[in-house]
C-alpha cells in the first residue's frame, strides 16, 4: 500500500438490527437494509457497479484488478504490489506523474491503492465536477499504461518499495510475525506461503520483461472491477465508462482459484530475537477457512467472544488472574483460498511464554465448559453493527464493499444479504467450530522476544530463518529518474491525450451548526446528520497534561483509562456489557491540552448511551485491581514504544523543542518510574480538582436533533458542579540560533527515522492557516509536494515524508518527519535542508495555482464523514473559528499571492535554525553527519560500541 504496505481492510462487519430496544435480544427478522446499486459488463469484460449517493457533492472511484500476490509464482514475489506503485507514476496520456499529478489539482482525496493476497485496488475520492477526469485517468492506467515502464522506472520504483518493507516490516517491532507464520502455516507452493510485499531478493531481481508480462496477463478489463459511488448522473456516467474502456482490450480469460485450505500434521513452534522488541510475544495461528465460508461467521463471533472484553475467557485469565499481559487480540483473517484464526498476546517484560501458554490453556477449558451464553452472542453481534454503519459511512466505503462482494462473492447485492450470515450464529455454532477448528488441534506458534532473552521463548521452539537485510554503502543501484521515457503510443479511436474538462461546479453546504451553554458552564455544539443510524460524540475536558505536578507525569492519561473501569453501580464487566447493549464503542485519553472522551454509538440508543457516559464520569468506581492492571499496562507501552524509532523520534523531538522542566517535554504516557509512583489517592485527587463541566465542552453529529440532546443532558446538568481549575501559564520557549544536529542509536537499524522542525504558532494566530497552504507543496500535500517528489519520486530514499505545522491553543511545531534507508542518511538529510532553503525562494505561479485548486476544490469532500463534522465541531469549539470558517479560508486561498507564500516560507522554515532529530544506526551514519554543517552531532543515549 501506498501509505502502509499489506491489506486493506475496510471491516465493515456486516451485522443487523438486532432489537429496538438493546436489551430485547432473539430478533431474527431479516434486515430492512439496502444499498441500491446497478451493475453491467462492457464486451470486453470490464464489470462496472454504479450507487448513486448525493449526501454530498463528491464521488468515489476504484478500480479493483482481481490479483494479488497469490497469482505470483515463487522466485517472483511482491509483482502485484510492485504494480499498485508502478500504476500511479506515469500513463501515456496523463504523462508523468500521472494520477498523483492530477489529483493534486481536482482537489482528490489523494489517489491511493492497497495490496492483498487476492486483490489490488486502486481508489480516490474527488469532486463530483471530476469525475470525467476520473474515469479517464483510470482507463488510462488499465489500457495506456504499461508501454511507460522503463529501466529507469522500475529500478526507481524497486526502491521506494523496498524501503516500504524496511519501515513496515524490517524496522519495526514483530515486524516479520506473518513472515514466520506464512512460511510454516502453508506448504511451498501454496500462494499464501510468501508475503504481499514480496522479498527485497525477488523484487531486486525482477526485470522489466517479468514485470510486463505479469502486468498483461492480470491487469486486463475481464478481471477488473471498476466501482463508481456517489453524487453522479448515471445515464451521463455510462457514457463516459463506455467512451474510455469501451476500446481496451479483452485479455486471455482468467479462471478462479480452486479453494485450498490447509491443514497441519503437527504443532509447529518457531522462536525469533527480535532487535526491535522490548517485550516478549506469544502468537499462534490455526488454520480455517475461507472467506464467505458458512463456518467463517461463527469463528468471528468465537474470536470476539474470547478475546474482547472484561468478561472474555482469555482476558480474564491472562490479564485479570494471572496478569502476564495488558491485552489479548484474536481475529479471524479469511482470504479467498484459505483463512486463519491468530490469537496474539504480548506479555509483561521478562514473562516467559510457557506461562502465557498455560493461561491460554486454561482460558480454553473454561470456554469449553461453558460455552457462549445467548446474551453475550447478541451483545456481540450489537457492536457490529455499529461497525457495519461506520464502514458505510463514506462513499468510498459503499464502494468498496461493493467491489469485494462482486469479486469474492460474485455479487454485490451480497451486501444486501450477508448480513443474515451472521444473523443466523447460534451459540451451538460457536462451540462448533471451536471443537472443529481450535480444540486440540494443530497450530503454529512464534515466541518473538527482546534479542538476547531467548530463555522467554516456549520450550521446544525452533530458530526461524529470517532473512536479514545488510545495509550496505553504494550497494543500491542507481537509476536516472529525469530521463525521458522512449515508447510508441497505444493507438485509440480518439485523442486520448486531452484531458476533460471539469463538470457542473459541486455547491458546497456547510452543515448547520446548533450550540447550548448549559448553567454548570458547559457547552454544547452539534450537527445533526440522519445519513446512517448513527451518533458520534466528542467530551472534551480541558487540562491533560498541563494540569500535571512533575512527580506526577502521566496521570491525566491514567485517569482518562481509569474512568472507564466501572462506576458505583457497575463493575468493568458490568460496563462493558451495559456499553455493548447499546452498540456503543467507548474511547477515552489524554492530550497535552484535555481529557478526551470519543463514543459512537446506535442513534436509537442515544439517551442511554449519554446516561452511562454520566454515569462513568461523575461516578467513578476506583478499583484498586483496576489501577494496578491499567499501570502495568501504560508501562507496557512505555517499553514499546522505548525501543521502536518511530515513537523514540517522536518523544526525543518534543524533548528537545520545549526543553528539559517544561511542561510540554513531556511524554502523555509519563515515565515507567512516575507511573509506578501514582497511587489511587492521586488520582482521586486529581479528578476532584480538575474534572469540572465549565472546562467541558460536547461535540456531537449524527442522527438526533438538538432537542434530543438538550434533554439528554439531565445528569451532567444536575449533578455535576461547577470548579475553579487553575490552568498554569505556558511559556513558549526559544528555538535554537543555530541548528543542532542530535542522534539517538538504535544498533543495526535498517532505516533511521527523521524529525526535523522548530516551534512554530498555535492554531489562534492568523498565520496559521496561511501557513497551511504554504506548506502543501512543501511537504502537506502528498505526492505533490516537493519532498516527496524528490526523495521519493526521484531519489527512492524513502518510503513517504511529510512537513506539518502542529498548533492548538498552545504554539505547535513545525516538523518534517520521514524514514529513509539508512545508507542514505546524510544524503537525505542534505536534500531536505536544501529544499527548505530554496522552497520559498523558487515558489512559482503553477505551484500557486496547484495549490489553490487542490486546497478549494478540496472543500467538498471537507463534510462527508461524521468524523469530519466533528473536526468542524472540534475546530470552531476549541478555538473560536466561526461557524462558516470553511468559507474564510477559501477567501484566503483565492486572495493569497506567490509574494506571501515567500514571506510567509521566509518566517517560518529557516533550516539554519532547527532542530535535526535523527534516530539509527549511530555506529555507521553519525558521524557523516557533521557535514550537514551544523557541528558535530549530539549523542543522545547510549556510546557507541
Amino acid at each position: 500500500m501506498r501509505i502502509c504496505f499489506g491489506f486493506l481492510f475496510i471491516i465493515l462487519v456486516l451485522t443487523f438490527n438486532a432489537c429496538q430496544e438493546a436489551e430485547d435480544f432473539g430478533n431474527n427478522e431479516k434486515v430492512g437494509f439496502n444499498i441500491d446499486f446497478e451493475k453491467f459488463t462492457l464486451d470486453n469484460g470490464l464489470q462496472v457497479i454504479l450507487h448513486v449517493d448525493r449526501s454530498d457533492p463528491v464521488v468515489a472511484v476504484a478500480l479493483t484488478a482481481h490479483v494479488g500476490s497469490a497469482r505470483e509464482s515463487k522466485g517472483k514475489t511482491g509483482f502485484a504490489h510492485l504494480f499498485e506503485h508502478l500504476l500511479f507514476l506515469e500513463s501515456e496520456n496523463l504523462g508523468k506523474g500521472g494520477l498523483d499529478k492530477m489529483s493534486a489539482k481536482i482537489g482528490g482525496s489523494g489517489a491511493n491503492g492497497s495490496t492483498s493476497r487476492d486483490r489490488t485496488n486502486y481508489f480516490q475520492t474527488v469532486p463530483k465536477d471530476a469525475l470525467e477526469k476520473m474515469i479517464w485517468a483510470e482507463a488510462d492506467k488499465l489500457g495506456y499504461f504499461i508501454n511507460t515502464v522503463t529501466e529507469p522506472v522500475l529500478a526507481k520504483e524497486k526502491q521506494v518499495v523496498k524501503n516500504e518493507k524496511r519501515q513496515a516490516v524490517d524496522n519495526r517491532p514483530y515486524g516479520h510475525v506473518s513472515y514466520v507464520i506464512g512460511k510454516h502455516l502453508y506448504p511451498e507452493n501454496h500462494p499464501y506461503n510468501w508475503q504481499v510485499i514480496g522479498s527485497l531478493e525477488d523484487l531486486q531481481n525482477a526485470n522489466l520483461d517479468d514485470v510486463k508480462s505479469f502486468f498483461n496477463r492480470w491487469y486486463t478489463p475481464n478481471n477488473v472491477t471498476l466501482t463508481i459511488a456517489g453524487d453522479i448522473d448515471v445515464a451521463q456516467t455510462k457514457v463516459w465508462v463506455h467512451k474510455y474502456f469501451d476500446e481496451i482490450k479483452r485479455g486471455e480469460e482468467v479462471e478462479d482459484i480452486a479453494k485450498q485450505p490447509v491443514a497441519l500434521d503437527r504443532t509447529k513452534h518457531l522462536y525469533y530475537e527480535d532487535n526491535f522488541a522490548r517485550l516478549p510475544q506469544l502468537t499462534m495461528t490455526f488454520p480455517t477457512v475461507y472467506q464467505y465460508h458458512p463456518d467463517a461467521y461463527p469463528l468471528e463471533v468465537l474470536a470476539s467472544y474470547l478475546s474482547e472484553g472484561k468478561t472474555a475467557p482469555l482476558n480474564q485469565i491472562l490479564v485479570d488472574q494471572l496478569q502476564l499481559s495488558s491485552n489479548v487480540s484474536m481475529y479471524n483473517y479469511n482470504s479467498e483460498l484459505a483463512g486463519e484464526l491468530h490469537l496474539r498476546i504480548r506479555a509483561f517484560e521478562k514473562t516467559p511464554l510457557d506461562q502465557v501458554m498455560k493461561g491460554i490453556e486454561t482460558a480454553f477449558k473454561d470456554f469449553e465448559k461453558t460455552g457462549i451464553s445467548q446474551a453475550d452472542l447478541e451483545r456481540i453481534k450489537a457492536v457490529k453493527e455499529t461497525a457495519f454503519y461506520t464502514g458505510l459511512s463514506s462513499v468510498l466505503g459503499k464502494g468498496f464493499q461493493l467491489a469485494q462482494y462482486e469479486i469474492f462473492a460474485g455479487d454485490p447485492g451480497y451486501i444486501n444479504e450477508d448480513v443474515q450470515n451472521i444473523l443466523a450464529v447460534t451459540a451451538m455454532d460457536v462451540q462448533r467450530v471451536y471443537r472443529k477448528y481450535i480444540k486440540d488441534k494443530p497450530f503454529v506458534s512464534t515466541s518473538f522476544v527482546p534479542r538476547g532473552e531467548v530463555e522467554l521463548i516456549l520450550t521446544g521452539a525452533e530458530q526461524a530463518d529470517v532473512i536479514e537485510e545488510v545495509i550496505i554503502d553504494g550497494a543500491e543501484e542507481t537509476f536516472n529518474s529525469n530521463a525521458q521515457a522512449e515508447y510508441q503510443k497505444t493507438v485509440s479511436s480518439f485523442d486520448r491525450s486531452m484531458e476533460p474538462t471539469y463538470g457542473e461546479a459541486p455547491v458546497m453546504q456547510v452543515p448547520k451548526v446548533w450550540k447550548e451553554r448549559f448553567s454548570t458552564g458547559m457547552e454544547l455544539y452539534g450537527i445533526t446528520n440522519d445519513e446512517v443510524p448513527l451518533v458520534q460524540l466528542k467530551l472534551t475536558i480541558k487540562g491533560g497534561l498541563l494540569l500535571e505536578k512533575s512527580n506526577e507525569k502521566g496521570i491525566s492519561n491514567l485517569l482518562a483509562k481509569m474512568l472507564l473501569k466501572g462506576t458505583e453501580k457497575k463493575s468493568t464487566a458490568e460496563l462493558e456489557i451495559a456499553a455493548q447493549k447499546l452498540g456503543a464503542s467507548l474511547r477515552s485519553y489524554s492530550t497535552n491540552e484535555a481529557i478526551i472522551f470519543e463514543v459512537t454509538t446506535l442513534a436509537r440508543n442515544f439517551q442511554k448511551t449519554m446516561d452511562l457516559i454520566a454515569e462513568l464520569i461523575l461516578h467513578p468506581r476506583w478499583c484498586d485491581t483496576e489501577l494496578s492492571l491499567l499501570k502495568r499496562s501504560i508501562i507496557s507501552r512505555i517499553q514499546q514504544e522505548s525501543v521502536n524509532p518511530n515513537s523514540i523520534a517522536a518523544n526525543e523531538f518534543e524533548k528537545l523543542v520545549y526543553g528539559e522542566g517544561h511542561l510540554l517535554a513531556h511524554n502523555i504516557l509519563g515515565t515507567e518510574e512516575s507511573i509506578k509512583g501514582i497511587y489511587m489517592e492521586d488520582l482521586k485527587a486529581f479528578y476532584e480538582k480538575n474534572i469540572a463541566p465549565n472546562i467541558s465542552i460536547l461535540q456531537i453529529v449524527g442522527d438526533i436533533t438538538r432537542r434530543e440532546v438538550i434533554s439528554s443532558m439531565d445528569q451532567f446538568e444536575n449533578h455535576w458542579s461547577p470548579k475553579e481549575v487553575d490552568f498554569p501559564a505556558v511559556d513558549a520557549p526559544k528555538g535554537p540560533e543555530k541548528s543542532v544536529v542530535y542522534f539517538y542509536n538504535v544498533p543495526d537499524a535498517k532505516q533511521t527515522a527523521l524529525k526535523f522542525g522548530n516551534l512554530a504558532i498555535s492554531a489562534k494566530n492568523e498565520d496559521f492557516y496561511p501557513v497551511q497552504i504554504m506548506n502543501f507543496r512543501l511537504g502537506g500535500g502528498g505526492f505533490a509536494s516537493d519532498l516527496t517528489q524528490v526523495l521519493r519520486e526521484s531519489k527512492g530514499y524513502t518510503y513517504n515524508i511529510r512537513s506539518e505545522f502542529a498548533g492548538t491553543e498552545i504554539p505547535g511545531t513545525f516538523s518534517i518527519s520521514s524514514n529513509v534507508r539508512s545508507n542514505v542518511t546524510y544524503h537525505s538529510s542534505r536534500l531536505i535542508k536544501r529544499i527548505m532553503r530554496k522552497y520559498g525562494r523558487r515558489f512559482s505561479a503553477e505551484d500557486l495555482e496547484i495549490t489553490k485548486s487542490s486546497m478549494i476544490k478540496s472543500n467538498a469532500r471537507a463534510f462527508e464523514t461524521l468524523n469530519a463534522k466533528l473536526n468542524m465541531l472540534s475546530n470552531i469549539s476549541n478555538y473560536g473559528y466561526s461557524d462558516d470558517y470553511i468559507n474564510e479560508r477559501e477567501e484566503i486561498v483565492k486572495n493569497i499571492t506567490i509574494d506571501d507564500i515567500k514571506d510567509l516560507a521566509e518566517k517560518y522554515i529557516n533550516p539554519d535554525k532547527m532542530i535535526y532529530l535523527l534516530v539509527g544506526d549511530a555506529k555507521t551514519q553519525m558521524n557523516k553527519l557533521e557535514k550537514l554543517g551544523f557541528g558535530k552531532p549530539i549523542l543522545l543515549n547510549e556510546v557507541i560500541n
